[in-house]
């Protein structure tokens, strides 16, 4: 169980999160909505020990998380950052190399047939520079690179963001996979009729407080969340 709690960060004298609260159960998939500038993707960095936390703390089961972000990689917490950041001029071997860099040899090559066996996309492309990719593709890959270091916790970023309809759909059911798989996921999506359609629980972030959370189904047919975040 991965918890915060009364978590406040400021960017100089900017506050980003106020004194917000929430707890992500083991194997469960947990979204976080909101509105540009809500503060979704600081909770993700201060977890992952990107950006640090003025005041509260962050546990996992039960103790103190670490705020050094190759610590929290060890304790199995692994960020999918926003607009994919895959290694554009290496392979896509070589990307999920990095990936698994701190796993023994064999065990990252065993690793590596299980990514290809998840992504058959990038099996055909293995050796194509990561950068001449499509966007789908960059995002599979850096899902897959993620993954690489055999995280307990996924923390995702705007999975969807920039791809074609099509494509976000293929990407959520990706998600839904990795989760079945044991992995749990706590996931920063502005599509938040998709986000809320495979999670177990939503918290919807607004101006760095959690203004409204439950699960999700119950969420989405909250009418104040329907008319600000479904179009609906």
């Amino acid at each position: 169980m991965l918890e915060f709690s009364h978590l406040s960060v400021a960017y100089d004298h900017v506050v980003a999160l106020e004194d917000i609260s929430g707890i992500i159960n083991n194997g469960a998939i947990v979204s976080i909505i909101g509105s540009n500038g809500a503060g979704k993707t600081t909770l993700l960095n201060t977890i992952s020990g990107l950006v640090k936390k003025k005041a509260g703390s962050i546990t996992l089961d039960g103790t103190p998380l670490s705020q050094k972000p190759h610590k929290v990689v060890r304790n199995g917490i692994v960020q999918i950052p926003e607009g994919r950041h895959v290694f554009a001029n290496l392979s896509v071997t070589e990307n999920l190399i990095m990936g698994g860099s701190r796993l023994h040899v064999s065990k990252s090559n065993k690793r590596m047939e299980e990514m290809y066996k998840l992504f058959p996309v990038l099996d055909e492309r293995r050796n194509q520079m990561a950068g001449t990719l499509s966007g789908g593709e960059q995002q599979m890959l850096a899902i897959a690179r993620g993954l690489m270091a055999e995280p307990e916790i996924l923390l995702l970023d705007e999975p969807s963001l920039g791809l074609a309809p099509r494509i976000v759909h293929q990407v959520f059911s990706i998600v839904k996979q990795i989760n079945e798989m044991g992995i749990t996921i706590l996931l920063v999506e502005q599509n938040a009729s998709q986000a809320m359609a495979i999670s177990d629980y939503t918290y919807v972030l607004e101006n760095g407080k959690i203004v409204h959370e439950g699960k999700s189904v119950d969420l989405r047919n909250n009418e104040e969340i329907k008319k600000a975040y479904l179009g609906r």
